[in-house]
This record gives structure tokens, sequence and C-alpha cells, in this order.
């Protein structure tokens, strides 16, 4: 008898094999690109005195000189204070209201109810802030506002004068913020919660754990992974500041700028108002490279607690 010997099949090469997929990325990455990249050929900016007439390349050099006008005026204070100081309590407040939310509905037994109560905690973060602010002015404006003509003064309150007091905002942007945000974090979290196996509590209830004891020793464990990812997102982010929130919100009154004044509408102020595109470009560079340190700061110190949550 002859032996016949089957030729071994040759296997797809890797690019091959998943190039449905590179090509499905291809459009993310243009936007990247072209949207994220490229603009930052325009750093150099910050370190020139730029004039329209020589261009950007022809502009004179000036070294830190932006950064030095920057920090100079008390602005500077000003602004970074605000900025780390309400995104820092945006980040806990917003995820701790995020987590015990999500936590209540999966605890719901009634399908419809959860669906009803997910679509409306949701339903703030697709309201432009623009509406938003609107909405806001509804409640506190001074002549006509909610609260300045019918609940303050049933209680025998007369109603300040919400736009020039800066002392409120810090509490307004803050339940603004949280109302707007936290029903995402509630559908991300409850995602992650769906995802427990419900043997888990099977075998914590049969043993005689609360539901307290359940949630500590079984769902917040598992979603850990997930609440830290965020928070590193959220710290990635936390010198970009919500726009809207501290410029349209309090509808750009300059009464409100030692509350309400952020790296953003610094930067976006200083452009708009002044035309200095050096020190916004200096002002932008420093808002990029601090939330890129404090990114790395935060994946250390998550690497010496929890190796395997690190992100990198």
């Amino acid at each position: 008898m002859i032996a016949v010997t089957q030729k071994p099949q040759k296997r797809p090469g890797k690019f091959r094999k998943y190039l449905p997929l590179y090509l499905m990325m291809v459009p993310g990455l243009l936007y990247l690109i072209i949207n994220n990249y490229l603009p930052l050929s325009g750093l150099i900016i910050a370190f020139k005195d730029l004039n329209f007439r020589k261009g950007i390349l022809g502009s004179d050099w000036i070294g830190f000189r932006n950064f030095e006008y920057l920090f100079a005026t008390a602005d500077a204070l000003v602004i970074t204070r605000n900025t780390i100081a309400y995104n820092a309590v945006f980040i806990a407040l917003n995820n701790v209201l995020g987590i015990t939310v999500a936590i209540l509905l999966n605890d719901m037994t009634s399908k419809r109810a959860k669906k009803f109560y997910q679509s409306a905690i949701l339903l703030p973060y697709l309201i432009s802030m623009i509406i938003i602010s609107y909405l806001v002015n509804g409640f506190l404006s001074s002549d006509l506002g909610f609260l300045n003509r019918t609940v303050l003064p049933a209680l025998g309150i007369r109603g300040p004068s919400w736009y020039t007091t800066p002392r409120y905002w810090p509490f307004i942007l803050t339940f603004v913020n949280a109302w707007k945000n936290v029903g995402y974090l509630c559908v991300l979290y409850l995602s992650s919660i769906l995802g427990i196996d419900k043997e888990y509590y099977e075998a914590a209830s049969l043993e005689g754990a609360s539901k307290w004891q359940q949630i500590r020793f079984i769902t917040l464990p598992l979603i850990k992974p997930t609440v830290i990812m965020m928070v590193m997102i959220m710290i990635g982010k936390i010198f970009y500041s919500d726009f809207g929130l501290f410029y349209h919100v309090p509808m750009n009154s300059g009464a409100l700028y030692s509350t309400t004044n952020v790296i953003d509408t610094y930067v976006y102020r200083g452009l708009m108002k002044l035309g200095d595109v050096g020190m916004s470009s200096a002002a932008g560079l420093y808002q990029s490279v601090v939330g890129f340190v404090l990114v790395l700061s935060s994946n250390l110190l998550i690497r010496k607690i929890s190796p395997e949550n690190a992100m990198f």
C-alpha cells in the first residue's frame, strides 16, 4: 500500500485573519489623527509671540514668557484650584452615587420598573448643557425663577440674587453635574453588576450573609476593576472641565468668576475676549501636561496598591 501524505494546510496570517477588524479601526484612527494628533503641531504657539502677518513659524520665539505671564497673575492659582477641587468632588460624589443607584436598581424585581428608572436616570446625560443652563435659570432667575417667586416666599425667605452671589455656586454646580452624569455611571456599573454570577449571592444567602454583607464582600470587590478604570479615565480628564457646566450654567456672569472660572473657560475668554492666542495656548499646554502627569501618578499608585487593576 502506498501511504498518502496530506500537505499541511496553511493557516491564514494574523493580518488576514484580523483584516475586518483593522478596517473597522480605520475611521476611528483617522478621526484621532485629524482631531487629536495633527493639532499638536500648534503647541509651538505657546512659545511664540504670534504675529499673523509673519505666520506661526515666522513669529518671534519668546520661550516661556507666555507661561510667566500666566503664572504672574492670580488667575493661574484660582483656575487651578477650581479645576482640581471641583473635579475631585465630582469624581468622588458621582461614583458613589452611581454605584449606589446601580445596586438599588439591580435589586428591583419588576423588569418594567427597572427599565423605566434606567431610562429616567440616563435622560439628563443626553440633554445638552445649554438646555440645562436654561432649566437652571428657570429655577434661579432673580425675577421669574421658581425658587425666588414661589418656594422661598412661601417659606418667608427673601430670595437672593443667585447670579451675583458666588458662595452658592459650588453647591449648585456640584448638584447639576451629579444630576447630569450619575445616570451614565449608573448604567455602566449596573452592567458590571449584572455580569456577576448569581451563584455567589445564593451561596452567601445560604451561609446567612445579610444584604449589606453581600454588597460589601461580593458586589463591590467584583466591580472594583470597572470602578478603577472609570476613576482613571476621570482623572485623565480632570483638567478638561465641563465647559458648558462652568460657562453656560452660570450664564457667564462676571461676578461668579472666582468660583466658576476653570482652565477651559479661562482659555476661551483669553482667546475670544482678550485675543491673546499665546497665553491661551500656554494655558492649554499647561492643562495637558498636568493632566498627563496626574494619569501617570494615579496609575503608579494603583499599581502599588493593586497591581492587577492597573491600566498599564
